[in-house]
């Protein structure tokens, strides 16, 4: 964003864009401009004296001595109270300038057309909206609703309090409209998000032949960055060049941001280029630039150059742009010492910088610092609350996103649609089909539900909880897609291991017209692996970049890793591997160690675990799997070491529990759990299934523990595990023809997955095991996965 210098004493300026637009210089139709310095009556020659030392005062900033020599003045003077009035907004002491003005109407004195604008601007910056409005009502009475400067500060002020409608009528209902009218207007709609009215009112502006100033560019401009409006945006640089703008570096620096946010890069290095003598902020619109659009290593170099070739200061704009690049590029060292860098400049506490600082150790799954800074912050507002709830969900820690909520919920704040988007994930994982038909009705209380990034996420959540029925019918219902609802849904039915309904889509998507983008081929490909149709997963791989011009991220190698890992030839594997142009991540050597696994191949999942821990240390699903692949071949002595370097690292294996919702609860279980009151009937179940199934003791492969070690590790056995009794619990608990749905957070083991498989032959009916993975469908004895995850 642009900060505009600050206007000297007493030189008229009555109109703020939040951050951007401040007056107007150059009125279409020059109307004369109240000056303080210009008495609205001579002061008595008595007081001449007095007078001109308290704006002298006045305009050095020192209210609390102005104060005092203000109250031994004669009070009836309009004009020593209008100083006062106007001294107190532009020192920002916005309360005072109110409360002076009450009291001067309490006293009787008569206000003036100079006294209001001021007093309307300090209501609108403190969003006194209720005060706003008696002022109003109070100058249609005097009949000053009419003068132009007073209207204009009155449009501003509905604009900060997003109420359009009212700015709209006042301005409506101007006789006389100055330059600062229409920039007061096209900036009211801009406040309140609407920047396609916001050009509207600028092009009806060009129309009626008023020829904007810099700041209405400047205002229009942001409006085409914020709705990425790339012809006009470019049209309004046109605009620039033919009114002589093209040198002055506020619209310059406005020009660099708007190609930045509208992805025209190339544009904006063109323009920052010919910028002759660059100041900080044009630098931190650069800067800003290349961040948002993936170019994180040329932010950082530009901080370089900044600092070397302009001999620039930071100030707290540019670390704030700074923070996501080294995110961005895992450069935790860097990020810390911007931090250090922000607590010795003293930049700290601020709102937006600690924010940006919360995100940045969130991204790089530093949660402590995360949660250290969250914790220390003395102004919390709601995008704060909102990016620590969402750092717990990416990071997967969603109980603590949910109490975090919760704790947001019994506050002060009001949640909004970023909110909900963002806790829905962790319902999704933790949280039963009532929890989470309960969040659902919470939403369309608030009237959520309409807005579609909300709607996406209700979809995701029904999902992964699950209920893909759900899922689809809230999908079916939408009234407004975007393709965010389509890759969500194709995603939904790939969890759940329906990939050929996810292609139907897919087909379905592109005859609307809406083109796929790389999260789609994300859906798809994740479709086609869990689903085993290799052939078609190749198909879509090759046609992302032939037909669609889409290069392949680390997530598709991913998924394509995972298809290959299905045919089970590793070969082509780790040639894939090697010949990507990207460095592998833990989850592309992740996917070769799963497939390693499924194949027995000890020796590869050895190298792809090295890999991993390499890239990260902590990694503890990787120690469990290659400890679990130890114990089958019988390598005890390798088992030893892994869980003597778990231990060293303080690393521990998840407790695995599964939990199956009845009727009216949600039941949670562990291994050998004895602790549920129908504990008897469930290991009845069990013992009866067990039987006839042939599961009454460990099938697959050796058995993991040494025989000394039989007895103590007696909970951990395949048949004392949690799935089973949660499937157990749901047989006894549910209704005949309603399928069982299991939710486990680790992965289901190969001897539990046959005993399901079984299960479902046996009893006829359909059970559902969600692991932390995908969705197992079981049906008369075949899963969806087709034994492979």
């Amino acid at each position: 964003m642009l900060k505009m210098g600050t206007s000297l004493p007493f030189h008229h300026h009555h109109h703020h864009h939040h951050n951007q637009f401040l007056n107007s210089t150059t009125p279409h139709k020059p109307s004369p401009k109240p000056n303080t310095t210009t008495f609205t009556h001579k002061p008595k020659p008595s007081s001449y004296h007095l007078t001109k030392e308290l704006v002298e005062i006045v305009s050095s900033g020192s209210m609390q001595h102005a104060l005092t020599l203000f109250d031994k003045m004669p009070h009836s003077d309009t004009f020593l109270w209008n100083v006062m009035i106007r001294g107190y907004t532009d020192h920002g002491l916005f309360q005072d300038a109110i409360n002076l003005y009450l009291r001067m109407r309490c006293q009787g004195v008569r206000t003036d057309n100079f006294t209001y604008p001021f007093v309307i601007k300090a209501c609108g910056v403190l969003l006194e909206l209720a005060e706003g409005e008696k002022i109003h009502g109070n100058l249609v009475k005097l009949g000053m609703d009419a003068d132009v400067y007073i209207c204009n500060a009155l449009i501003v002020m509905y604009g900060k309090h997003g109420h359009i409608g009212s700015a709209s009528k006042v301005f409506d209902e101007m006789l006389v409209r100055d330059l600062v009218s229409w920039n007061s207007i096209i900036t009211a709609y801009s406040l309140v998000q609407q920047h396609s009215n916001s050009l509207k009112w600028f092009r009806e502006m060009l129309r009626v032949g008023v020829w904007p100033d810099k700041f209405s560019l400047i205002i229009a401009l942001e409006a085409c960055s914020l709705c990425v409006y790339r012809l006009g945006g470019r049209e309004i640089h046109c605009f620039a060049l033919k009114l002589g703008f093209e040198l002055d570096i506020m619209v310059q620096t406005s020009l660099v941001d708007m190609y930045c946010k509208c992805g025209m890069l190339s544009y904006a290095e063109r323009v920052f280029g010919r910028i002759c003598f660059r100041n900080v902020v044009a630098w931190n619109a650069m800067i800003g630039g290349y961040a948002l659009n993936g170019q994180p290593l040329q932010a950082l170099a530009s901080l370089k150059k900044m600092l070397k070739d302009d001999k620039l200061a930071v100030d707290n704009v540019t670390l704030i742009n700074l923070l996501p690049s080294c995110a961005q590029v895992g450069a935790v060292l860097q990020g810390k010492s911007i931090h250090g860098l922000a607590i010795r400049k003293g930049f700290l506490p601020h709102l937006v910088l600690e924010t940006a600082l919360l995100d940045m150790y969130g991204e790089f799954g530093i949660l402590k610092l995360a949660e250290l800074i969250f914790n220390q912050m003395m102004d919390k507002n709601l995008i704060t609350w909102n990016a620590m709830i969402a750092l717990y969900v990416q990071n997967e820690r969603n109980r603590k996103a949910l109490k975090l909520f919760e704790e947001l919920l019994s506050g002060n704040l009001k949640t909004d649609t970023v909110t909900v988007a963002s806790i829905l994930p962790a319902y999704a994982k933790l949280a039963s089909s009532r929890e989470c038909r309960q969040i659902h009705g919470y939403v369309m209380r608030l009237n959520f539900h309409s807005n579609t990034f909300v709607s996406n996420s209700i979809i995701y959540m029904y999902a992964s909880s699950g209920d893909l029925a759900t899922a689809r019918t809230i999908f079916d219902q939408m009234s407004c897609r975007d393709i965010t609802s389509w890759n969500t849904i194709m995603m939904a039915y790939a969890i759940h291991g329906m990939g050929r309904i996810s292609i139907e889509l897919f087909s379905d998507m592109k005859e609307r017209g809406i083109q796929p983008n790389d999260s789609t081929f994300v859906s798809l490909l994740t479709s086609c692996s869990n689903s085993g149709m290799v052939n078609d997963g190749w198909t879509y791989y090759n046609s992302m970049k032939q037909d669609y011009g889409i290069e392949p991220k680390i997530e598709h190698y991913g998924c394509m890793l995972d298809l290959i890992g299905r045919t089970g030839n590793l070969d082509q594997a780790m040639s894939f591997i090697e010949e990507m142009p990207l460095l592998p991540t833990a989850r592309i050597w992740g996917s070769l160690l799963n497939a390693s696994r499924n194949k027995g191949n000890i020796e590869l999942a050895e190298l792809a675990a090295e890999r991993i821990l390499s890239i990260s240390h902590d990694n503890t699903g990787c120690y469990i799997l290659l400890s679990n692949m130890y114990a089958e071949a019988g390598k005890w002595e390798k088992v030893g070491r892994v869980k003597s370097i778990m231990k060293k690292l303080g690393t521990e294996k998840t407790l695995a529990c599964s939990s199956v919702h009845t009727k009216f609860q949600l039941h949670r279980f562990i291994n050998q759990d004895k602790s549920h009151i129908e504990s008897d009937m469930i290991y009845n179940v069990l013992g009866i299934i067990s039987r006839n199934t042939g599961h009454t003791r460990c099938i697959h492969g050796v058995n993991k523990f040494k025989p000394s070690d039989l007895a103590r590790k007696k909970a951990n056995l395949p048949e004392n595990h949690s799935v089973r009794l949660a499937v157990c619990s749901g047989l006894i608990s549910t209704a005949l023809g309603n399928p069982v749905l299991v939710r486990k957070n680790t992965r289901i083991c190969q001897d539990c997955h046959i005993f399901v498989k079984r299960t479902s032959e046996i009893t006829k009916r359909e059970i559902i095991v969600g692991d932390s993975k995908v969705f197992h469908h079981f049906i008369e004895g075949h899963c969806s996965c087709a034994d492979y995850w």
